[in-house]
């Protein structure tokens, strides 16, 4: 109990975090499942976090889904960054202790090759259109990003004509920039970390759907304390700024 003070305190002030490790805690290694939408900005948080304190974290990246299909089948780690529905499903079932911390929210986007001609997308209706007149589309199937994407074409009735000249890809942007597509679809944070694509914007008006990205320390963390300090390190001021320089808004 006392080591979590300790490290709680000092996490919570990002330029005290060297202290972490004169205190006497001995140097741990966290696994941290983190979702896609964080990747970036956990990627230079982590070792941030790493050499103020000298505990390693490894991150396991991939959709929320994915995530918890690890933890299910019994994958052990100690930290997870996922949609907040399935942080809440984890804690009912005991996978998860504590409360959900809410971490960042995020908003699907769309994004061409730089320099490209920029098409409406304003509007749902004109949206409609330039998805349509599209020669191909990437997005991330299977991800959340991919079924808020799906979701929004089934309320503009084109789900299917979007899904016949669809490609799966993650980063969706990598695809824009090759050539492979003229459009690529993804939450906003990992459209705008893949240099040569260009972001059009959120999906508009009612098909703009909002994802809650929330944390929480897994029950059979042998290190709990430390995960928490984690935890706590990614609710700075420090870190919230970069998660917002990611695309994404902090809380």
């Amino acid at each position: 109990m006392r080591e979590y003070l300790v490290l709680k305190s000092l996490a919570a002030a990002s330029l005290g975090l060297s202290a972490l490790c004169s205190g006497g805690a001995s140097a741990a290694e966290l696994t941290v499942f983190c979702t896609q939408a964080l990747r970036t900005s956990c990627l230079e948080l982590a070792p941030r976090f790493t050499a103020a304190t000298g505990h390693k974290v490894n991150l396991v990246v991939a959709p929320s889904g994915q995530l918890v299909k690890k933890i299910e089948a019994g994958e052990t780690g100690d930290l997870l960054i996922a949609n907040d529905r399935n942080i809440d499903a984890l804690i009912k079932d005991k996978k998860v202790t504590g409360e959900r911390v809410d971490l960042a929210r995020a908003q699907v986007g769309v994004s061409i090759k730089a320099g490209g001609p920029r098409p409406d997308i304003s509007t749902p209706e004109a949206l409609r259109k330039t998805l349509l007149e599209a020669r191909t589309i990437a997005y991330s199937a299977g991800g959340l990003s991919g079924n808020n994407f799906e979701n929004a074409m089934k309320k503009l009735g084109i789900l299917d004509e979007v899904k016949k000249k669809a490609i799966s890809a993650s980063p969706a942007a990598k695809a824009v920039v090759s050539g492979e597509a003229d459009f690529a679809v993804q939450q906003i944070s990992e459209l705008i970390a893949v240099e040569g694509a260009e972001l059009l914007g959120p999906l508009p008006g009612a098909l703009d759907q909002v994802t809650q990205f929330s944390m929480g320390v897994l029950s059979d963390s042998k290190q709990k304390d430390i995960a928490r300090a984690m935890l706590d390190y990614l609710r700075t001021p420090e870190a919230q700024g970069m998660i917002k320089a990611k695309g994404l808004t902090p809380g």
